[in-house]
């Protein structure tokens, strides 16, 4: 599997973009950048979207690639997977048409820009070539993770987490798990109110795992202190642990 970082930060400055993580060039775990890093033609390619949670930074450039669609006149239909408290609330708060125009229905209901499907946690999907499950984490809205399997390798992605249980037990042995660090360790009272993880949390995580991953890609982490996280997940000393970058490229 190819994975490509479009985002991989916590929060939006030059240079740092918020999550998402293509796969093959057309599966699309969360959607907090598109547009700004992909052109047309690779646009063009993604068909599959898997949204972890509600929150801004994981859907805002979903209503531009729909707009990017319609505006080049093609025959495209992207569809977007979540749970049912994910679907809702795009449908209710962002497709509505008042914040952005209802892609569901343009341009017309046979053959729309977006589709929706939702998904069940703890159940197996199958599509092109992919074996997907979603997996429950803990956060401040109704959120998953997704493990994901094809030609024999696998990437686990937590999304936004704090610490949390069942998604630890689709990661023994996985190629790839990319797990959010979103603040410094001296900022563990913020990161448990909102949910989220430090380096030194992480690693009460990991130990919940029977065998590491291969990879450890750290994501999430807000850009004002990045150096700072960097090189605490550095003094970890756990092998093949890094902090991502985006526009970095991993051959898993």
């Amino acid at each position: 599997m190819r994975l490509q970082i479009l985002g991989s930060a916590g929060a939006e400055f030059p240079g740092f973009n918020p999550p998402a993580f293509l796969i093959d060039d057309q599966l699309l775990l969360d959607a907090g950048t598109i547009g700004a890093v992909l052109n047309e033609e690779e646009q063009w390619k993604i068909r599959d979207i898997f949204v972890t949670h509600s929150h801004l930074d994981h859907i805002r450039s979903i209503p531009a690639l729909a707009d990017n669609i319609i505006m080049k006149n093609l025959k495209h239909t992207v569809k977007v997977h979540s749970t049912h408290e994910v679907i809702t609330a795009l449908r209710d708060h962002l497709f509505n048409g008042i914040i952005w125009p209802d892609f569901t229905s343009l341009p017309n209901e046979e053959d729309p820009v977006i589709s929706y499907a939702i998904i069940e946690p703890y159940k197996k999907y199958v599509l092109k070539g992919y074996t997907v499950d979603a997996i429950p984490v803990n956060h401040t809205v109704p959120a998953v993770g997704y493990r994901v399997k094809s030609g024999g390798k696998t990437i686990v992605y937590t999304g936004d987490t704090g610490p949390t249980e069942e998604i630890w037990k689709y990661c023994s042995g996985a190629d790839a798990l990319i797990v959010e660090v979103s603040f410094p360790n001296n900022m563990e009272n913020l990161a448990q109110i909102t949910k989220h993880l430090t380096s030194s949390m992480l690693v009460d995580e990991l130990g919940k795992i029977t065998s590491l991953p291969k990879r450890i890609l750290i994501t999430h982490p807000k850009p004002q202190y990045y150096d700072i996280i960097r090189r605490e997940i550095e003094c970890l000393g756990i092998d093949g642990i890094e902090l991502l970058h985006d526009g970095s490229v991993y051959e898993i």
